[in-house]
């Protein structure tokens, strides 16, 4: 379904404070969908790798995806390598299909 990197893991445990992180998709920004995340401490789904919680209506926009915790000179960020997605704008945050 989703695959995290072993850095996205550790950035994400690390961020999570014991709860869960979660990854949904909404209508929107400049390519069509865009990607939101968020915390929980009640998980609707179960946990992948015990700490991200992907929103069922999201599953079918993702599925295949990649996330991975990416650090650059102009700051750091979680990337999605979404195969389903057919376009993108220049941040990553919004996507097509």
């Amino acid at each position: 379904m989703v695959t995290l990197t072993e850095r996205a893991k550790e950035y994400l445990k690390s961020v999570s404070n014991g709860n869960f992180v979660t990854l949904s998709v909404k209508g929107g920004g400049c390519s069509g969908f865009q990607y939101e995340w968020g915390l929980t401490d009640k998980p609707l789904s179960d946990p992948i790798d015990d700490v991200l919680v992907v929103d069922p209506i999201a599953e079918m926009y993702i599925l295949g995806s990649v996330v991975d915790y990416v650090e650059e000179l102009g700051g750091s960020f979680l990337s999605v390598k979404n195969p389903a997605s057919t376009s993108s704008c220049g941040c990553g945050e919004s996507f097509g299909i």
